[in-house]
């Protein structure tokens, strides 16, 4: 049986993943661009093609990784309440890795909305 702190450690990792996709897809390019490093995103738009296939469905990536988000959050807020093991060691580390996983959800959500003000807000703004 996999601990649930342990569980919700992965998955805070899995929202991490998803929502650093949302960087390279959208964040990544404009700052390139806004610093006139133009033939460095050329240049890595030939080294990583699949840059281009996450930029033309960054509303599927942004989807998916809203899903996770939503899936993390709610499994971190299921497991908020549950009891640690007795064994001071083991209570410790059971709270550091909720600690952790918290962290990493809150790394995850600023992450996401950083994304997606890059690619859906400041186009309409701009």
């Amino acid at each position: 049986m996999i601990d649930p702190d342990t569980r919700n450690l992965g998955v805070a990792a899995g929202a991490l993943l998803a929502s650093s996709t949302t960087l390279v897809c959208c964040v990544l390019p404009a700052v390139l661009v806004s610093l006139g490093a133009g033939a460095t995103l050329v240049s890595l738009v030939n080294a990583v093609p699949q840059l281009v296939f996450l930029s033309s469905h960054k509303l599927e990536v942004f989807g998916i990784a809203a899903a996770l988000l939503v899936v993390c959050g709610a499994m971190l807020w299921w497991a908020r309440r549950l009891p640690c093991p007795a064994d001071a060691r083991l209570a410790r580390t059971c709270m550091r890795l909720r600690n952790v996983s918290m962290g990493l959800y809150g790394v995850s959500i600023g992450m996401f909305f950083l994304g997606a003000t890059v690619a859906f807000l400041l186009p309409w703004i701009l």
